[in-house]
């Protein structure tokens, strides 16, 4: 793994910061040969995020100089930019501070593609809207998940309404063809939205409305999407059986082609 801090190699002191503030933000975003999908959306979402955790404003011309200078030219690589603060102390968190950007790459595997099955669970994130680095929920769920015979946790609002998989959007398809997302708190992912504008321009109905959990078995089939792979059929939730459709799989992946690859 390679990480930079504002972009020169990071400490050790640095990394050690890093993993003990647990006050910070992040994206995660595939690159290939220098090239992202989706790159505006990832760097508003980092500006976003800055203003409300730090109280400043982020240069996305500093962010992409830092992503430029750590990934490589060619290859498919996973780059993560986390915007923390390594430098003032916690007692100086009230006022606005020019955050540190660290930038992770690692390598970028082939999307594992296979249906999964989800156990739902009550949880909704702190500040769902901002993808923080308040990770261990998430991670905790999903591995009860998976310690229960299934393989991702389903989160589920206290009304009862479909959210967000631990590190994905989750979307649904109606006995009528028509695509469903879920309105309920969440974070609204990058290859989420990719997928509503591609899904849009293909011309396939679609609509936001709330999901109830006691819906699910009435719906036809669902699907995880997130920048490692925007299409991941679920085949059950909970004891409820889902249909794996392949053309809904080759679908989203169509219409997620449809954004273009911009050059960092």
């Amino acid at each position: 793994m390679l990480a930079e801090v504002n972009g020169a190699p990071a400490t050790p002191e640095q990394l050690a910061v890093a993993a003990v503030s647990g006050y910070g933000h992040f994206t995660t975003m595939r690159v290939r040969d220098g090239h992202v999908r989706g790159l505006g959306p990832h760097l508003d979402r980092l500006a976003a995020g800055t203003r409300l955790l730090f109280g400043g404003e982020l240069d996305p011309g500093r962010v992409r100089g830092f992503l430029r200078h750590a990934v490589p030219a060619e290859g498919t690589v996973r780059a993560r930019v986390t915007v923390c603060s390594l430098g003032v102390p916690r007692g100086d968190a009230h006022r606005p501070v020019d955050p540190d950007v660290l930038v992770t790459v690692t390598p970028s595997g082939e999307a594992d593609g296979s249906p999964v099955r989800l156990r739902s669970v009550r949880y909704q994130r702190h500040l769902p809207e901002v993808k923080h680095v308040g990770t261990f929920p998430l991670l905790h769920h999903a591995r009860a998940a998976r310690l229960a015979g299934f393989d991702d946790a389903l989160f589920v609002t206290d009304e009862g309404l479909v959210s967000e998989a631990s590190v994905w959007n989750i979307g649904f398809v109606d006995g009528g063809g028509t695509l469903v997302w879920p309105e309920a708190p969440m974070l609204d992912g990058v290859t989420q939205r990719l997928l509503r504008d591609g899904l849009a321009r293909l011309g396939v109905p679609a609509a936001s409305r709330p999901v109830p959990l006691a819906e699910v078995r009435a719906l036809r089939s669902a699907f995880l999407c997130n920048a490692g792979d925007p299409a991941r059929p679920v085949s059950a939730v909970d004891d409820a059986e889902l249909t794996v459709d392949p053309e809904l799989t080759a679908l989203l992946r169509r219409a997620c082609a449809l954004s273009p690859w911009e050059p960092i």
